[in-house]
């Protein structure tokens, strides 16, 4: 079995209510790049990349992505560099990609999660067999509460979030922090001490010691973790240990080597991991391993995935035993088909053919071949973009 031909597409789908943090400006899912690989023998397989020209690590070292940058990078570097190769030989896919460019992670997260599909379409098992096997099957849900929204406002659509189900509540912050810790405040108040709720602040805090003088006030309402609140992994250790409550690393831990890092330095209790910012889902699996072995908790998170993305995503968060905290990713709504009104609602469709199913605040791992989904061409058709 070869790597064939590819085609590209740039999709984007209307959001139930704009989305936004610290360092983004964008809505989320608005030009976003599928991916689909067909190798000789016939079999496709679908990847995606949630590009974000504003979004590259600390200090921009891992570049933004734009669908145009990702389209340009999958054309004239990764895909002529991969074509004719065994999608089962993934190692030597990723060594291949590194060599023919720097970089680009989501681009190459694209590439990867389409040859995972295809080789558990090949061998009829799902994802998270080729990952190492399933540890749990309902992933928890974290609902996220975005920078902008008015606090009353966000309160109540937190309520309305754990009436259907929801346990975890991720407020982002960083803008304001007096804003951050009313609404830290308010929202213990109205959800009482049964529900989670953390920070993730996107780099916006703007001192270690800010980050630390405001995480100690928000964590008298029972905190239970803050995530990436400055730039920089000497910075993120300052607050690790200046806080009493578990600090995570998002924007710091993007790669292999990063991951290390945060181990070395004890930067971080914690480790946000994406599918995307590790280039796929091969490198996301070795950085959860390193932080099982370094004791470190995880969780997998995203940038508003549409379904092929979520799917592995799902596959990703089943595998790893310290993968056990709850995970921002879409509860899947189809035109005409809503699970939920508020909880985990970023999309008003989407462009598979069947949702993944949701229980008691929880997203189920598809257990089918590949990612386990059917993609619905003609919705594809209907949000391309180009």
């Amino acid at each position: 079995m070869k790597i064939a031909d590819y085609t590209l597409f740039e999709v984007s789908i209307p959001t139930r209510r704009k989305h936004t943090w610290a360092t983004s400006t964008v809505d989320v899912g608005q030009g976003y790049v599928i991916l689909k690989i067909t190798t000789d023998d016939g079999i496709e397989g679908f990847g995606e990349a949630t590009a974000m020209p504003e979004w590259g690590g600390d200090f921009g070292r891992y570049f933004g992505e734009s669908a145009g940058t990702t389209r340009t990078v999958l054309q004239q570097n990764l895909f002529p560099a991969i074509q004719g190769m065994d999608p089962f030989d993934m190692d030597l896919i990723h060594r291949k990609m590194d060599l023919a460019i720097r970089g680009y992670n989501y681009a190459k997260a694209a590439v990867d999660i389409a040859l995972y599909d295809i080789m558990g379409k090949a061998v009829d098992k799902p994802v998270y067999q080729l990952l190492g096997g399933r540890h749990r099957r309902a992933i928890p849900v974290a609902h996220s509460l975005g920078v902008v929204m008015d606090v009353d406002a966000a309160v109540e659509e937190a309520v309305l979030a754990c009436q259907e189900g929801i346990r975890s509540i991720k407020m982002k912050g960083g803008l304001d922090l007096k804003r951050d810790l009313l609404l830290m405040r308010k929202l213990r108040e109205a959800l009482g001490p049964d529900v989670h709720i953390l920070v993730d602040a996107n780099q916006g805090y703007p001192s270690a010691k800010e980050a630390i003088k405001w995480g100690n006030l928000m964590n008298q309402y029972d905190l239970q973790y803050l995530e990436q609140p400055v730039e920089g992994l000497m910075q993120l250790r300052q607050v690790t240990q200046g806080l009493s409550c578990p600090v995570c690393a998002d924007e710091s831990c993007w790669t292999i080597a990063d991951a290390l890092d945060v181990v070395r330095t004890g930067a971080a209790d914690y480790i946000s991991i994406y599918t995307t910012k590790a280039g796929g889902l091969y490198n996301a699996r070795t950085i959860a391993r390193i932080a099982e072995y370094a004791g470190i908790r995880c969780n997998v998170n995203g940038s508003g995935e549409f379904g092929v993305g979520n799917a592995a995503n799902l596959h990703m968060a089943c595998c790893g035993r310290n993968i056990d905290l709850a995970s921002v990713f879409p509860i899947t709504h189809l035109e005409g088909i809503d699970q939920t009104k508020v909880a985990g609602r970023w999309y008003n469709d989407d462009i598979i053919t069947r949702p993944f199913d949701y229980e008691d605040g929880c997203l189920i791992v598809p257990d089918g071949p590949g990612l386990g989904i059917q993609v619905d061409m003609e919705k594809i058709r209907k949000y391309s973009l180009a």
